[in-house]
């Protein structure tokens, strides 16, 4: 294998490993906010008064 090969070889391994590094990042975002969203939503469709009081009746 002769130099220029490898380096033209080197180069695109490198170049798709950054781009690798760069979707994970993306994808670490979304998700992100993704959870920051459910959590909001969670919060906002949570009723602060259930499960406080418990009717028994004999």
């Amino acid at each position: 294998m002769d130099i220029a090969s490898l380096s033209t070889a080197l180069s695109m391994t490198k170049v798709n490993n950054e781009i690798g590094v760069l979707m994970l990042g993306k994808q670490l975002d979304q998700a992100e906010v993704m959870g920051e969203s459910m959590v909001k939503l969670l919060e906002q469709s949570a009723s602060p008064n259930l499960g406080r009081n418990v009717d028994v009746s004999v």
